[in-house]
């Protein structure tokens, strides 16, 4: 332990995102170091660098998600990025969405080690009806890693009730996925995407995510001819 209690490998950034909550990071990253590559969380490789690479990488996406609201943590996996955020923002509520049986159990020793309040961990994938039905329509949907974003658009905005947002953590082909994807997520719901740079004011590189609001979709052509018969039949 370092002179003021943390861990030596503690980066100062991790005391501006998570302030009190840094003992909870700290457990976090130690127990991704202690058991992440032998339960096939996290690569031998990703050891060295949890701090900036996960951790940090992932807390800081909550400059993009407003107090006091409701998110989905879809993929979460060894708990990226819902963990971080969890511990940086008490005040949300999250639900961490995995379909592997063995990562559900990992995400809920962690979430009981750490005593995450307002934390739930949910089995199941966010195309499956069933899971649909079971969550109720959050504020925002997290995801990162998961698939490219025309897929992930259609996965995720069916999570959120209009006006809310998925907030996808993204690398540097962040815009080329953009244009290449834009007319799929305006055809499954989505607003026009938006790429943020988060945690750029504490982090040496920034976190890259695009943001897409929920909007009504438009109507197909056979939709809205079908709409004007139905009118005219009416009338």
């Amino acid at each position: 332990m370092g002179l003021d209690g943390l861990e030596s490998t503690t980066p100062a950034a991790a005391i501006a995102v998570f302030g009190d909550h840094v003992d909870r990071a700290e457990r976090f990253v130690a127990m991704l170091r202690e058991d992440g590559v032998r339960r096939g969380l996290i690569g031998p490789r990703e050891l060295d660098r949890l701090w900036d690479r996960h951790v940090l990488n992932s807390a800081v996406l909550g400059e993009e998600v407003p107090r006091e609201t409701s998110v989905v943590d879809v993929g979460s996996g060894a708990g990226l990025p819902g963990v971080p955020l969890a511990i940086s923002r008490p005040d949300l509520d999250i639900v961490l969405l995995e379909p592997m049986a063995r990562r559900v159990e990992w995400l809920e020793e962690v979430v009981e080690e750490l005593d995450l309040d307002g934390v739930t961990v949910v089995r199941g994938r966010a195309e499956e009806k069933s899971v649909r039905k079971q969550l109720e329509p959050a504020d925002v949907v997290t995801a990162r890693a998961v698939a490219p974003l025309a897929r992930l658009a259609g996965w995720c905005l069916p999570l959120v009730h209009e006006s809310g947002t998925l907030v996808a953590l993204k690398g540097a082909s962040a815009a080329e996925e953009i244009e290449r994807d834009r007319a799929a997520v305006a055809k499954v719901g989505g607003g026009e995407p938006r790429i943020a740079q988060c945690g750029a004011d504490i982090l040496d590189i920034p976190t890259t995510v695009v943001v897409v609001e929920r909007v009504a979709r438009q109507k197909s052509g056979s939709q809205r001819k079908r709409s004007t018969k139905k009118g005219q039949r009416s009338a």
